[in-house]
């Protein structure tokens, strides 16, 4: 059972602008509500300490699961994977040109996409009918 109390659940959410910290999923257009993920999993160290944690869709969560790393295909390195709390998402990440895919601008990034799968076939789908629905992509002005 989570020890992690309402008001750092409501905290998270608010820091995090009701987005999914690794494909940028807003609450209002997933089907379930976002979770609250251990960036360090617990069963690597993490904590539930608020600077642990973030949100995530469920679809990014279960892929990642408890990795905190992943191969780079560029570098061949393996390089720790984006963090949400201490990272800027478009700093590691763009979206393509049809705003469908992301695409991995850092090893970070790369590798981030890969262990995530965030340009799976559900994804890519669901963003082309947010982008007919107007939705889609975020506005980082609005941040």
């Amino acid at each position: 059972m989570s020890k992690i109390s309402s008001e750092i659940r409501q905290r998270v959410r608010e820091i995090s602008h009701n987005r999914c910290g690794y494909c940028f999923s807003h609450q209002r257009y997933v089907m379930s509500k976002l979770e609250i993920e251990h960036i360090i999993p617990k069963s690597k160290g993490g904590t539930d300490a608020e600077e642990n944690l973030w949100l995530s869709c469920g679809l990014c969560n279960r892929y990642k699961r408890t990795q905190t790393e992943d191969f780079d295909g560029e570098t061949g390195n393996i390089v720790p994977l984006f963090n949400p709390r201490r990272q800027i998402w478009n700093e590691h990440f763009a979206w393509s040109a049809s705003e469908e895919e992301i695409i991995g601008l850092t090893a970070t990034g790369r590798a981030t996409v890969n262990a995530l799968k965030l340009n799976n076939e559900i994804a890519v789908e669901v963003r082309r009918n947010w982008i007919l629905a107007g939705w889609h992509p975020p506005n980082f002005n609005l941040l």
